[in-house]
């Protein structure tokens, strides 16, 4: 893609060019954006706005290291003016180093946003979002060669300030060895700490979103609220059962609240109908809340 693809701006938004092109897709959960030179970088400023249209879009955006971060002291000095400490955002570090086919396969780096969201796809297909995409199972296929080698000490300062690094193991080869967000940083104490945590709360987002737009011309009182619980109720059992939370039962793993204390009269007279949705994805009964808010009772005239 060209420099002018990835431009951003007011009238850039309302017209759905550039960045914003992306508005006329139905979905999309991850986003990167490599740089438009090679072995280049995209301005912090792109990344900001991605962010924030991520944020927006119920995505998740994966932001490449820059390319003079040669070594961990650069990527520990660098990591706070990437352009956005989001917890829809995670980086990682350090580039690839890979055969060029353009130049006679010789040995150059490439960023890795490419090949790690080919890491979450299959994570996503093979447990779901709630497994971290990181472990020896999350390995960088066809990858020869990392352009800064870490070791476990290098790992260890890097990891708490919110970078995931790519490492090498001699019976793993290369890896994804970290699942953090930009708020994954130890001194921001974020809930939106990890990455699967964050990608699991929009997952089930979207799909209640989805899943209740039907109540839409339904009148908003008590029957509603029941089948919504119902309906809600067996979505997230159903998501129980494959081991998407924690706990030992159902009340520890999740809760589904739609009645009059989240729908109040104000509420109902201005046409709203509001879910309350919360699961446990780190302890029993420690739970990350999501909130959904839909129109109800609407008539057709």
């Amino acid at each position: 893609m060209t420099r002018a693809e990835f431009t951003t701006g007011t009238g850039l938004e309302n017209n759905k060019q550039g960045l914003y092109a992306l508005k006329k897709a139905d979905l999309f959960n991850l986003l990167c954006i490599p740089s438009h030179t090679p072995g280049g970088d995209i301005e912090p400023g792109l990344v900001g706005d991605a962010a924030k249209f991520c944020e927006d879009s119920r995505a998740f955006l994966l932001v490449d290291p820059r390319s003079d971060w040669n070594s961990k002291d650069r990527a520990k000095a660098g990591v706070g003016s990437v352009g956005t400490t989001s917890n829809y955002a995670a980086l990682f570090f350090p580039r690839l180093s890979q055969p060029n086919s353009l130049h006679d396969d010789q040995l150059e780096d490439f960023v890795p946003c490419g090949a790690v969201a080919g890491i979450f796809a299959r994570t996503d297909a093979q447990r779901g979002v709630w497994k971290a995409p990181a472990g020896l199972d999350a390995t960088l296929v066809g990858v020869p060669k990392l352009n800064v080698p870490l070791n476990d000490p290098e790992n260890g300062e890097l990891n708490p300030l919110g970078i995931n690094c790519l490492r090498m193991f001699p019976v793993g080869g290369r890896v994804v060895w970290g699942a953090r967000t930009l708020q994954g940083n130890d001194r921001f104490a974020s809930e939106w700490k990890y990455i699967p945590v964050r990608r699991t709360a929009l997952f089930i987002e979207e799909s209640l979103y989805r899943g209740t737009q039907w109540v839409v011309f339904e009148p908003n009182d008590e029957p509603l609220w029941a089948q919504i619980r119902l309906n809600i109720g067996a979505f997230m059992n159903n998501l129980f059962r494959q081991g998407a939370f924690q706990g030992k039962s159902p009340r520890e793993a999740y809760l589904v609240k739609c009645d009059k204390e989240t729908t109040t009269q104000n509420d109902i007279n201005l046409g709203i109908v509001n879910i309350v949705v919360g699961f446990a994805p780190l302890k029993p009964a420690e739970f990350v809340i999501v909130k959904i808010q839909q129109l109800a009772g609407q008539i057709a005239v």
